[in-house]
């Protein structure tokens, strides 16, 4: 027995982040064994050793997360190979919030364990619910946990829905912090980067007063800041969407020389005549002539088109901009953090305590300028009365369009005097930016301690997450920018050594929208819950019996605040150019109400086996009653070896935006889009009948007739360890969940086309003029994988070395549009967009060596290639680039730390991020509808070598 608690201890406590190590006082000599205190871990509510556990938990330890450099919960998570890829992060939050289903995310960093998603992972705090973030609701905001108060995070690598109720599908993670705290600490780190940008500040301070056995009380507080530095792609080289010849070019002709267009009552009488070929061109800049000046010398970030990459051949003579080049690769963030704890002894085993958790987190997110594209509609915003005129002041501008393009394509399509439309990248206008600021709050209050054998634990708790959304800059009223445009103040054919007008660049401040209240909302949750825990006063073979059993009455609200207006005039998309206001989901407060009980029992059937049962009855006042259960078992045959399997069933309600959201339309900008009905695959290919482009509204939003998904888990696993040196732990798990809520993606759309024929909605012609892709309950999700933890210790010259394996393999990822239909193909190793991106195998391999005051750590980062995503020339066929390359590169990154505790009360940290300053693997996935130009932030790391420096000094 003691071979594997030594083991245990090993394997528990080291994955990932953690490598914690049961300490011998000599080199030499066996590794000691610490008899631990028996106490409550996440995932049972009855108090055992945390060496004794049936389920699979990581544990980490404040002291390696300091060790490592980690200054935030998202970049723990970062760390962990069992949390998924995606796109839940500040470096995930370049996509265009244009996009429905991404409006109201500015900001929020989730947690998303196995792959589930962060609406499908738990957060807890000390054990208990925080808010899920205002704009939302869906998820716990990463960045409002009060992390320098943290001192230890465990991790449930299991569905916990038996203990917990909602979310924990993909399993759950609880910060706990101290219990009490006497002294001063006060800690500063700095993180910056060798490339510039993307840096990163720490401070704070702990303190407390009162000994809780001496004095009977003990009061506590600590504040934390983190200031979190911006990093553009224009200082990462890797980040540049200008290489088609791999098969990545930006799919935008709007430039900051504009490109000339077609519209209709423009400069161009439908259509050129290519002399070179004879092909209609709709889609024309003067740089890209034979002849002209270069596509290169009309800006910053500008090139050639590539027609070839994206099937349209009428803009071969039109040039690009790299947008994704001007996004941001980290959002820039200031967070403040407190959290308070007080508790008092009340005689006996009673205590009585109180906690306050707040935070404020700022976020500012940067976007690329303002695109303008002319439109011949007269109800649009940059309608015909806003296209380039000839008058006195533009002549010369116009004159040199207007000869460019005939000296090239001759006189007889073109209408002099008539006004040119075009498509126009604003640099003038600035980067766009929305700035959202989130206040959160906990404040809880309870009694704990033990009636005669039995423990008690009872809460009320009340949490808020309020966040508000206003524009930053880059935003304009639509009325003053069709004012500046239709005068013709401001110049869209400039080249970069010449300035705009004086009076077109005062026309446009006017018309800012700087400071307009985007958006805002609030998630609350207030919580009554009691546990209690004893042995039930018989014994089995193997020992006494235990139970555990309680209750939680939980109310939740939300609201939700969408529509503005200003001296009554409605704020929107049109009125404010492109503003993503999301009016229609505007939302009073509603609420709902769950009560749940639940009971867990501890039966050691004998020495070598034993059962835990669990189950939790919800009831929901809005969908009635949910039963889940959970069984899991650990046998140990020998001395070295023990079995553990769990099995479990989960639930999820669908949140309230899922419901009452209201519905957004987006006009689809993809060029890669065919009617599948006539073009089976619907990929656009100009050359085949019926596959011609289509670019319909994209409608999104929530419905009321939503129902809560359902999950079964399953895990099977092992901890070996034939010597105390060594020990591994091997756990397959398996998640099914059915009836997911999920907004169905266009290749779901596409390949069941026939299922979902009518979401594809059509004018009296038959031509596709919308998809709806509001939230369903879909088929369901089939995902399962096996995690490894290895361990191995010995001395080296006078001192104690470990090396560590953790790793996580992906065996399956497989979808179903509905019930009744089979899952799809094997999709890990396959790129997939926005959610999760499944890759079969991450690792994290570590060694340690520590002597004395001394710490060295050195450490491999792997995550497995896949499968890229592929060009429209590609997957139409059309066009092959010549070093098109299907697989995207494993990312390796090694890592080494230094800490130093050689001075009384003091410890200084020193740590090397991406030691060989390894760039991200290329990919060729197409960045209108994911993060990352020429990259992946879902995998990739894009600030590179990092320096990481941390002093920390305790006052007795």
């Amino acid at each position: 027995m003691n071979l594997l608690c030594a083991a245990l201890l090993v394997a528990i406590a080291v994955p990932a982040a953690a490598q914690e190590t049961a300490q011998p006082s000599q080199p030499g000599q066996p590794a000691q064994v610490t008899t631990l205190k028996e106490v409550t871990v996440t995932g049972s509510r009855i108090k055992r050793t945390d060496l004794e556990q049936a389920l699979p938990i990581t544990i980490i330890e404040k002291q390696k997360i300091d060790a490592q450099g980690i200054t935030s919960a998202e970049q723990l998570l970062q760390f962990l190979n069992i949390a998924g890829n995606g796109a839940d992060g500040l470096t995930s939050a370049a996509v265009d919030m244009d996009l429905g289903e991404l409006r109201g995310t500015a900001g929020v960093s989730g947690a998303n364990l196995r792959g589930q998603g962060s609406d499908a992972t738990l957060v807890l705090l000390n054990g208990r619910r925080v808010a899920t973030h205002g704009l939302r609701g869906q998820a716990v905001d990463l960045n409002s946990i009060p992390f320098a108060a943290i001192d230890r995070v465990e991790v449930l690598r299991d569905g916990a829905s038996a203990m917990y109720g909602t979310d924990a599908i993909g399993g759950v993670i609880n910060f706990i912090t101290r219990t009490d705290y006497r002294g001063v600490t006060l800690n500063a780190g700095v993180d910056v980067t060798a490339d510039g940008g993307g840096g990163i500040t720490t401070y704070s301070v702990l303190g407390g007063i009162g000994d809780l056995d001496r004095d009977g009380w003990n009061a506590w507080g600590t504040i934390n800041y983190r200031r979190a530095q911006i990093l553009r792609s224009g200082q990462r080289d890797f980040a540049n969407s200008f290489q088609p010849d791999r098969g990545v070019s930006p799919d935008t002709r709007g430039t900051p020389f504009a490109t000339v267009t077609n519209a209709a009552g423009g400069i161009i009488n439908d259509s050129l005549t290519d002399p070179d070929g004879g092909n209609a061109m709709r889609y024309i800049n003067i740089l890209n002539l034979p002849g002209g000046a270069g596509c290169e010398n009309g800006g910053a970030n500008m090139g050639p088109y590539d027609y070839r990459l994206w099937d349209g051949g009428s803009s071969k003579y039109a040039c690009a901009w790299d947008y994704p080049a001007a996004q941001a690769l980290q959002q820039p963030q200031d967070s403040v953090q407190f959290l308070g704890h007080a508790t008092r002894k009340l005689g006996g085993d009673h205590e009585f305590y109180v906690e306050a958790m707040s935070s404020r987190v700022k976020v500012r997110r940067e976007y690329e300028p303002l695109q303008l594209t002319s439109s011949a509609s007269s109800t649009a915003v940059l309608d015909p009365s806003t296209w380039y005129p000839l008058n006195a002041d533009t002549q010369p501008t116009y004159d040199m369009i207007y000869n460019a393009i005939a000296d090239y394509f001759g006189t007889g399509d073109l209408v002099y005097g008539n006004k040119i439309p075009y498509r126009w990248r604003c640099i003038p206008c600035g980067r766009r930016e929305i700035e959202t600021t989130t206040k959160a709050y906990r404040l809880l209050a309870g009694v704990k301690g033990s009636i005669g054998r039995w423990d008690y634990d009872v809460g009320l708790s009340r949490a808020s997450s309020k966040a508000e959304s206003v524009l930053a800059g880059g935003y304009y009223f639509s009325s003053g920018l069709k004012q500046a445009l239709g005068s013709g103040l401001l110049n869209p054919f400039l080249m970069p050594n010449e300035a705009q007008n004086p009076a077109g660049i005062s026309a446009l401040q006017a018309a800012s929208a700087t400071g307009i209240h985007l958006y805002g909302g609030e998630s609350t949750v207030t919580s009554l819950d009691a546990s209690f825990s004893g042995g039930l006063g018989f014994s089995l073979w193997g020992g006494e019996a235990q139970l555990a059993t309680g209750f939680e009455a939980r109310r939740e609200e939300f609201e939700f605040g969408g529509v503005q207006e200003l001296n009554g005039l409605p704020l929107n998309y049109d009125t404010i150019y492109q503003a993503p206001f999301d009016e229609t989901s505007e939302l009073p407060k509603v609420h709902r109400n769950v009560k749940a009980v639940y009971a867990e029992v501890y039966l050691p059937i004998v020495k070598t086996l034993d059962v835990t049962l669990a189950v939790r009855r919800d009831q929901y006042d809005t969908f009635g009653g949910t039963t889940n259960p959970k069984y899991s078992f650990k046998w140990q045959p020998i001395e070295s070896l023990a079995f553990r399997g769990a099995y479990s069933t989960g639930f999820k309600v669908p949140e309230f935006t899922k419901l009452f959201a209201g519905v957004n339309e987006v006009e689809y900008f993809g060029l890669d889009l065919a009617d599948p009905a006539s073009c089976p695959g619907g990929v656009a290919n100009s050359t085949v009948p019926g596959c011609e482009l289509i670019q319909p509204t994209i409608i999104t939003g929530g419905k009321t007739d939503l129902q809560p998904e359902t999950a079964r888990q399953k895990s099977l696993g092992f901890v070996y360890a034939p010597t105390p040196r060594f020990n591994l732990s091997l756990d397959w798990w398996e998640i099914e969940r059915s009836n997911t809520i999920r907004s169905p993606n266009l290749p779901t759309l596409i390949e069941n086309y026939d299922l979902f024929a009518a979401n594809w909605i059509r004018d009296s012609s038959g031509k596709v003029t919308a998809i709806d892709r509001r939230f369903i309950n879909s088929g369901g999700t089939l995902m399962s994988g096996v995690e490894l933890d290895a361990n191995l210790t010995g001395e080296l010259a006078g001192g104690r070395w470990h090396v560590n394996l953790n790793g996580s393999y992906i065996n399956t990822f497989k979808e179903k549009p509905l019930a009744n239909q089979p899952y799809s193909s094997n999709e890990v190793g396959e790129y997939v967009q926005f959610y999760n991106l499944p890759l079969k195998w991450k690792h994290t391999l570590s060694l340690d060596w520590s002597k004395g005051d001394w710490t060295h750590t050195l450490s491999q980062i792997y995550r497995a290639g896949y499968k890229d995503e592929e060009p429209i020339s590609v997957a139409n066929g059309s066009y092959i680039p010549p070093n098109w390359n299907p697989d995207v590169d494993d990312y390796i990154l090694y890592n080494y730390s230094l800490n130093w505790t050689g001075l009384p009360n003091t410890k200084l940290s020193f740590a090397v991020r991406n030691l060989l300053n390894t760039d991200p693997p290329f990919t060729a996935h197409q960045v209108d509808f994911a993060s990352g130009a020429a990259w992946e932030p879902r995998v990739a790391d894009p600030r590179g070598r990092s320096f990481y420096l941390m002093a920390e000094y305790t006052f007795d």
